[in-house]
């Protein structure tokens, strides 16, 4: 293989992908907005959550409760009449409604057990799963503080201290963007690749590169480098500019030690798109394609969901998928501060598997690359 070769074509392939507009779009979006969407527009824990509150008691008390719910988690609570809770909860103007009974102070202090009733809109999955919790949490502590001021109240429970670590406000977005990173160098690693073989083919440009002194080898390594260099250049930039500069998450690890995980996964992904380049016989079957790899590939690599969550069959045989082993060495560095001595096993799988993706894509190329011309 001659180096000069590889240098040129992938140069050629460079200005290809700068004079293709629809590329250069996806690729910006894909690296910027859509991380920030993804990162700050699916809220998992409580934010901004619509109360209202039916004070019939209308004592110092339940006044204390509707005080303790302030944003960010809810919004500043809307005190309604009764006949105003279903009809509010109806057109959706709230997630929870809380109904403080009449005399309900006053039968607290005399030793009975009065109800509070919690209306909660469940359609609002993920605000309804944990603000159930949060309100009972609010409201239990404003009544024992409001309790011993006139009476001892015995302290059964157990004092359980909790760490978050990694992630010690418990947001989502600190997760969720960087994740949307991951995802993205796979898809635009298999699209870039595979649009580029697509697009030799539609071009006519195949034929040109059949009658010049080259190798399949080098024509496949020079996409594979070139299309490769600009998701790794888009990664950068986007944990550099998006994810630490416009979200404000800290990276724990070494950078230079996430882009070499990444370079090793997108040796693995930019071999699979030029395989499934060879396999697609236009844009539109490549597309196809995609939905059946990338999906599954994501799904199940524990970028969303852990995997010790999964079927074990499952484990098994994502463990010979790169996204796998990128996940762990993403997150491993990224979150959690890790050296070359944690994630050295995932390094030396991914390099594993690019290199058998590598030689069974250049085998299908060869035999491929004459019916394309």
């Amino acid at each position: 293989m001659r180096f000069a070769n590889v240098l040129h074509l992938g140069i050629k392939e460079l200005r290809s992908l700068a004079r293709d507009p629809i590329m250069l779009v996806l690729i910006v979006y894909a690296f910027s907005f859509s991380v920030y969407t993804a990162a700050t527009a699916m809220k998992e824990t409580l934010h901004r959550a619509p109360i209202a509150i039916v004070d019939e008691d209308n004592s110092p008390l339940a006044a204390r409760i509707a005080g303790a719910f302030y944003p960010p988690d809810f919004l500043p609570p809307e005190m309604i009449k009764p006949q105003e809770l279903d009809r509010r909860m109806d057109i959706g103007l709230d997630t929870f409604a809380l109904d403080i009974p009449p005399d309900f102070q006053r039968d607290l202090l005399a030793g009975k057990k009065p109800t509070i009733m919690l209306s909660v809109d469940a359609t609002r999955m993920t605000q309804a799963f944990t603000g159930n919790a949060v309100i009972q949490n609010i409201v239990t502590g404003e009544v024992n503080a409001f309790l011993k001021r006139y009476r001892d109240v015995p302290d059964t429970t157990v004092n359980l201290v909790t760490r978050a670590r990694f992630n010690p406000t418990l947001d989502n977005e600190r997760f969720l963007g960087v994740m949307h990173v991951i995802d993205n160098v796979t898809l635009l690693a298999i699209i870039l690749t595979g649009a580029a073989l697509i697009r030799e083919r539609e071009h006519g440009t195949i034929e040109h590169l059949l009658v010049m002194p080259v190798t399949p080898l080098e024509i496949m390594t020079s996409k594979v480098w070139a299309m490769g260099l600009v998701v790794l250049v888009a990664c950068y930039f986007a944990i550099l500019v998006i994810v630490q500069g416009i979200l404000r998450v800290p990276v724990e690890g070494s950078m230079p030690l996430f882009l070499l995980g990444t370079a090793l996964h997108l040796f693995a992904t930019t071999s699979l798109g030029i395989f499934l380049g060879t396999v697609a016989r236009s844009m539109p079957q490549f597309g196809l394609l995609m939905l059946l790899i990338l999906l599954p590939l994501q799904m199940l690599s524990g970028s969303t969901t852990p995997r010790e969550s999964m079927p074990e069959f499952v484990q098994m045989i994502m463990m010979g998928a790169p996204n796998t082993h990128f996940v762990i060495i993403a997150q491993a560095v990224l979150f959690r501060g890790a050296d070359g001595s944690v994630i050295w096993p995932q390094l030396l799988a991914l390099a594993a598997i690019g290199t058998a993706l590598f030689l069974f894509a250049l085998a299908r190329f060869r035999k491929a690359i004459v019916t394309m011309a």
